[in-house]
């Protein structure tokens, strides 16, 4: 980090502009030309202002103007960090990997099937097994609609009505992802690997229509489900159905910054908000 920050432009006494202003440049320019690659760590606020010659208020001052730019993320007690990309929506995968390094660990999950979410768990926890990650708890909660009742969707095309055969297809799908995440979870919990596995699953009568995931309380990502029309096998027929499509759902990142009032913690504030509130009133547990 020392060279990286020998590297930085210094500041121009003959510049009308603040100094925070100018660092927020500096760090813009040096983000934009991978001086500073995607997801990784800026020089803490204490090496800037010691860099510049600027009291820390100053440089937190320029680090929000590149937050507010949605170029950089700040995580309390962390420091600030290069989004993990920079001109279109993130990705999941290496914020979940990292929120694993926490001592407590906790992932919850709103959507249609928990498939991505099983896929997305899956390294992190093999991780666990083969002692590369040692958190002290892991909880998992994920809210999905009841594939056992009527739903608007997913349905049939040409009628757009429920059937039965097109939520047995659901049911099976989730049931697959869901048991191997909960079975996955409470093993590690079995072998005495975690201390404290929890892994939970409930059940509502909304339609699925979004995804929704909230990374130890302080990063959500949040994405539509495009709904599309395409052609599965329902009893042996080939059928079509108006299906919301996780893999086709762009995820828009927030994370919680040291600033309480900023809009970013406040959706985050917001999200877990919405989701403790399904979680504890019209959501059930989901029992086969």
């Amino acid at each position: 980090m020392t060279s990286e920050l020998e590297n930085l432009a210094g500041l121009d006494p003959d510049d009308p502009r603040p100094p925070s202003q100018q660092i927020a440049n500096v760090l813009r320019a040096a983000i934009r030309t991978r001086k500073f690659e995607p997801g990784e760590r800026l020089p803490s606020q204490n090496d800037l202002a010691e860099r510049y010659n600027v009291a820390r208020e100053t440089v937190k001052t320029a680090l929000r103007i590149l937050r507010d730019e949605r170029l950089i993320v700040t995580r309390q007690g962390s420091g600030a960090f290069v989004r993990a990309q920079t001109e279109r929506p993130v990705g999941l995968r290496p914020h979940v990997e990292a929120a694993f390094e926490r001592a407590n660990v906790t992932i919850e999950f709103a959507g249609f099937s928990g498939e991505t979410l099983h896929g997305v768990l899956t390294e992190p926890l093999d991780k666990i097994r083969a002692g590369l990650l040692t958190p002290e708890s892991v909880t998992v909660r994920i809210l999905l609609p009841d594939t056992r009742e009527p739903m608007a969707l997913p349905c049939l095309a040409e009628t757009q009505a429920d059937d039965p055969g097109v939520r047995e297809r659901a049911e099976r799908i989730t049931r697959r992802h869901t048991d191997a995440i909960v079975e996955a979870v409470r093993e590690l919990g079995d072998l005495g690997l975690v201390k404290d596995a929890v892994a939970e699953v409930r059940v509502h009568r909304a339609a699925p229509l979004f995804k929704l995931y909230i990374l130890n309380g302080e990063e959500a990502f949040f994405g539509f489900y495009p709904v599309v029309e395409h052609t599965v096998m329902i009893k042996g027929q080939p059928t079509a159905i108006y299906d919301p499509m996780g893999k086709d759902a762009i995820l828009f990142h927030r994370a919680v910054s040291d600033d309480e009032a900023s809009d970013a913690s406040q959706y985050v504030d917001q999200a877990r908000t919405w989701f403790d509130s399904m979680w504890s009133t019209i959501a059930h547990d989901y029992t086969p």
